[in-house]
């Protein structure tokens, strides 16, 4: 293993490759002699971030890979070890969202975004963890996500799957502990300008948006490949992140009562549509991309009652400490 400062003396792969985070993530490995395992669904978008990749300098092998699938996922670890002959830091970034009530999300649909976001991150972690062992180490850096510490409606696939990434990290964590030179690392971002919510499933009647305050994903890719040069338990992303999160604990009824405006607010785009599985159940190479279309424009609108609104949490957190 080398050293923390030399990131681009290891193999990363990196799975969700093709578009938002996990795509910047590869974009900023990408540096002379670097060495990258690109994964996910989506072949011809993994073809734009090679090409982009290689022009760094960067050595490349492509693997499409369906993390729902097991096979799939030993043989793109197969494929690293054979080209580069080890694996010293894997990032798993690869997730599918689907809008709309429970009762409302078609139960294949519910169920693949189940697999894909807790399942296909137990299969990453199980493959990686195994080869780190054989192999003497590694570093496993998770994507994780506000959404694992909180609950909002319309997202229930997507927020049981990430509650379900942040127990297993943390239960990784603890035994990770009996195995020297075994680090894991879970980035938690809040509202982050990707593809993901355009390319999502929805039953809600429209598209949904990141919640404000929006990050642009280059932002979360510094801290996962900083959680790669020196790793850390976690790294929280995202200004509201904590505000947040200490509301959901400390103010449940406060929370439960505000978070459905907000999400229909805050969460849900005025653009109309059918109802639709998104990419969920298929990848869907033209949307993919770093960016999605919710930067720090469209937030001046909205921007105002969420500050309002979060303030008059923090009013009420502040209320209840004192008595």
């Amino acid at each position: 293993m080398s050293t923390d400062a030399d990131v681009h003396d290891l193999v990363v792969l990196v799975i969700g490759a093709s578009s938002g985070i996990g795509r910047a993530t590869a974009l900023q490995l990408a540096r002379p002699g670097a060495r990258l395992v690109l994964a996910s669904r989506s072949a011809p978008a993994l073809a734009e971030v090679e090409r982009d990749c290689v022009r760094q300098g960067a050595t490349v092998l492509v693997v499409p890979t369906d993390v729902a699938d097991t096979a799939a996922v030993g043989a793109l670890f197969a494929a690293a070890l054979e080209r580069f002959g080890r694996v010293d830091a894997v990032v798993h970034s690869a997730a599918v969202v689907a809008y709309g009530r429970l009762e409302d999300v078609p139960d294949d649909v519910f169920d693949h975004a189940l697999d894909v976001n807790l399942l296909g991150t137990v299969r990453v972690a199980r493959t990686a963890l195994r080869l780190f062992r054989d192999q003497g180490g590694g570093r496993l850096v998770m994507v994780g996500s506000l959404l694992g510490k909180i609950a909002t409606p319309y997202m229930s696939s997507y927020v049981a799957g990430k509650w379900g990434v942040y127990g297993l990290v943390r239960t990784l964590q603890i035994e990770a502990r009996q195995t020297p030179g075994v680090d894991i690392s879970l980035v938690s971002p809040g509202g982050v300008d990707t593809p993901v919510y355009a390319q999502a499933g929805s039953y809600t009647g429209r598209i949904g948006r990141p919640p404000p305050p929006v990050d642009p994903p280059e932002k979360v890719a510094r801290a996962v490949v900083r959680a790669i040069r020196q790793p850390r338990r976690e790294v929280s992303v995202g200004l509201a992140n904590g505000l947040t999160v200490t509301g959901f604990r400390l103010l449940p009824g406060v929370f439960d009562l505000l978070v459905t405006p907000l999400m229909r607010w805050g969460g849900q785009s005025r653009q109309r549509v059918g109802p639709h599985p998104g990419n969920v159940l298929e990848a869907q190479p033209a949307g993919e991309a770093v960016h999605g279309q919710w930067g720090r424009h469209w937030l001046r609108g909205v921007a105002a009652g969420l500050a309002a609104a979060g303030s008059g949490m923090v009013v009420l957190v502040a209320r209840r400490a004192r008595r």
